[in-house]
């Protein structure tokens, strides 16, 4: 997996958290290269909303924050295969998946995963690569509703990433040389 904006790793979980921006062009998504293989592969990857933490915000009730994120899985020709979305809440520091490392002075980073929506998708054969691009994140919060979908904003997370395929058979051995016949 290539990833153009990597979060960092979960203090607890140990996973690696990968932002997912808005764009319509592949190449500058969550690229995830296949391996040679035989008939479909199947990803498997946690989409999860991304929150901003503020402790003070929790302490005066004010960190309620309720998240929709929508992001596509794309063949490097720009097709479409398949949407996955994560539909989450955030009220206190337990509605987050994990802390990431990283922050100023050793801190965890504001910015954190919260749900966790887990995603298959079947990559149908001949595909090599394929990206995830955010498309849409609509956030709901005390003061109002906002939407994001501009190119190059951070719409989701993504973790877990896996892939399952059936390797392409070996290749043959290359048949024997004919025998010479000795010379006189």
């Amino acid at each position: 997996m290539t990833c153009p904006t990597p979060l960092g790793v979960g203090l607890t979980t140990k996973l690696t958290f990968c932002d997912v921006l808005s764009s319509r062009t592949p190449s500058e998504g969550v690229l995830i290269t296949l391996p040679p293989h035989r008939g479909p592969v199947t990803l498997t990857f946690d989409l999860h909303n991304r929150h901003t933490y503020s402790e003070e915000q929790v302490k005066a009730n004010r960190a309620f924050a309720h998240y929709t994120a929508s992001i596509g899985v794309l063949t490097m020709d720009n097709t479409l295969i398949a949407r996955a979305a994560i539909e989450s809440e955030f009220r206190t520091a337990k509605d987050l998946v994990d802390r990431i490392g990283g922050g100023a002075g050793g801190a965890p980073k504001a910015v954190a995963p919260t749900g966790t929506e887990h995603i298959t998708v079947v990559i149908p054969m001949g595909e090599d690569q394929v990206s995830l691009l955010g498309e849409k994140l609509t956030v709901d919060r005390v003061e109002g509703r906002a939407s994001y979908s501009s190119p190059g904003r951070p719409i989701a997370i993504v973790s877990n990433v896996m892939i399952e395929y059936v390797p392409p058979p070996p290749p043959k051995p290359p048949a024997p040389a004919p025998a010479r016949k000795p010379s006189r």
